[in-house]
């Protein structure tokens, strides 16, 4: 069983910064790409981010210039820095790792951006 373990939610002022960690099993998380995904109360899943096993990222359009994705392939961790964060930003962050035509999921973890 592949287990993603998320890290770093928790609660911010609108224009502060969070980074979340997401932990998977080196058997596979060197050969694949790593992703963000959000879900707010009442809304589909969206992407925010994601990064391939070379490196090479892609963004939503709305957290474009504001969030960074990367990867520490010898640590087996993928990181989403989040700066400038707004009240649409609150949402559950999961953690994807898509490996060959297999996509596992972390169990989330809360962002929550209010003052």
């Amino acid at each position: 069983q592949v287990q993603l373990v998320e890290s770093g939610g928790g609660l911010v002022q609108p224009g502060g910064s969070l980074r979340l960690s997401c932990g998977g099993p080196g058997s596979i998380f060197s050969r694949s790409t790593m992703g963000w995904y959000r879900q707010a109360p009442g809304k589909q899943r969206e992407l925010v981010a994601t990064i391939t096993s070379g490196g090479s990222a892609n963004y939503g359009d709305s957290v474009k210039g504001r969030f960074t994705i990367s990867r520490d392939n010898a640590k087996n961790t993928v990181y989403l820095q989040m700066n400038s964060l707004k009240p649409e930003d609150t949402a559950v962050y999961y953690c994807k790792a898509k490996y060959g035509v297999i996509d596992y999921w972390g169990q989330g973890t809360q962002v929550t951006v209010s003052s």
